[in-house]
């Protein structure tokens, strides 16, 4: 049974960052990518950052031009876990924060075949 845990959202001022984590049970690591997705309000599901298997080892991709130049993907093997390292922050990036697991990279929300429940950043003054 994949599960993927987020957390590491909340509330901060514009220009922070913030490390998002994304916990994964057993060998998910092993055999799937992992992806970051976001959501805001009355938006699509937009495709962030994926760090492929380490099965793969194929490095990672962004996808997004919004989060260019401001986000790093990362994985600690020892801990299981893929981070999102978001920096200067912006009041648009104010979503609900996903991470997801799929067999290779890709951006494309349809072909995830796990999620996690999700994680709130909200960037304000």
């Amino acid at each position: 049974q994949v599960q993927l845990v987020e957390s590491g959202g909340g509330l901060v001022q514009p220009g922070s960052s913030l490390r998002l984590s994304c916990a994964a049970s057993g060998r998910t690591l092993d055999f799937y990518a992992i992806i970051w997705f976001r959501q805001a309000p009355g938006k699509e599901r937009e495709g962030l950052s994926c760090i492929s298997s380490r099965d793969l080892n194929e490095g990672s991709i962004d996808y997004s031009d919004s989060m260019k130049g401001r986000s790093t993907i990362s994985r600690d093997n020892a801990k299981n876990t893929v981070y999102l390292q978001m920096n200067s922050l912006k009041a648009e990036d104010t979503a609900v924060y996903y991470c997801a697991a799929a067999p290779g990279c890709t951006n494309a929300a349809g072909a995830m075949l796990y999620w996690g429940q999700g994680t709130q950043v909200t960037v304000s003054s």
